[in-house]
């Protein structure tokens, strides 16, 4: 089984619009959540993905901008995307929203893989370090978990209690790129695709990932897409410019 794995796309549809012109073929899609908030595009990317259908978990922005829960926790420019958002969407498409599920999600086909937003404890959790992973790892039965948030590409490995971590190499941070990762059976995973629409690993490009089921894989891809246009949006919108600007830096 091949599974496209996207997430945080955060309402960038010029991302979203190349990534989708570069998926590969595949058998099903897991959205890992925050679909809307911070970009300029909240409708035209909730129907895109709504299109693209597949297996959805919700993400923080994504409760926030269907008024779920409140911007208290957000930064300033956050929150104030997120206050965006949920008035700049339709009435149908927020609705579409605030019934995404909380994660973490199995699939049938697939039952020893978990699909989250945070980590399959929290769905609000950010996955930074080796500790906060390892708890997760040890907390799970699933060999893989698939999560967001944190906009960073990588997978992260429990083996014989050794925590291991790695990222993409990808020489070329101009160009389309891909980078394969073959998994271990015996190893316990945590994998991020990374960030559609605001990656924060100092790569503006778009990233998405594909999972391979047998042999088990991962493959992991960057995208160059147009984002003068996504910048424009954002500034034309009256959201915060620093949100436009951050999308060059990959921060």
């Amino acid at each position: 089984m091949r599974v496209l794995l996207i997430s945080d796309i955060h309402a960038n549809l010029e991302a979203l619009e190349a990534c989708v012109a570069a998926f590969p073929a595949y058998d099903e899609v897991a959205n890992l959540g925050d679909i809307v908030g911070y970009g300029a595009s909240p409708n035209d990317v909730v129907e895109r993905v709504r299109d693209l259908g597949g297996i959805f978990v919700r993400g923080n922005h994504d409760r926030a901008s269907a008024g779920l829960s409140d911007v208290s926790e957000f930064n300033p420019i956050a929150g104030f995307a997120a206050v965006w958002t949920r008035n700049e969407l339709t009435a149908e498409n927020r609705a579409w929203v605030a019934d995404l599920p909380k994660g973490p999600r199995h699939c049938t086909e697939l039952p020893k893989v978990l699909f989250a937003h945070g980590s399959p404890q929290d769905e609000d959790e950010y996955i930074l370090n080796e500790p906060t992973a390892r708890g997760s790892l040890m907390h799970t039965d699933a060999h893989v978990t698939f999560f967001g948030h944190t906009h960073v590409q990588g997978v992260i490995g429990l083996n014989e209690n050794k925590v291991h971590t790695l990222r993409p190499e990808f020489p070329d941070k101009r160009k389309y790129g891909s980078w394969k990762v073959d998994l271990d059976p015996n190893t316990r995973y945590l994998v991020n695709p990374g960030s559609i629409g605001q990656p924060r690993d100092a790569d503006w490009r778009a990233a998405f990932a594909l999972y391979e089921s047998d042999p088990e894989s991962v493959t992991f891809f960057r995208v160059p897409y147009d984002i003068d246009v996504a910048q424009q949006r954002i500034i034309g919108a009256g959201l915060p410019e620093r949100l436009a600007f951050r999308l060059r830096e990959g921060r």
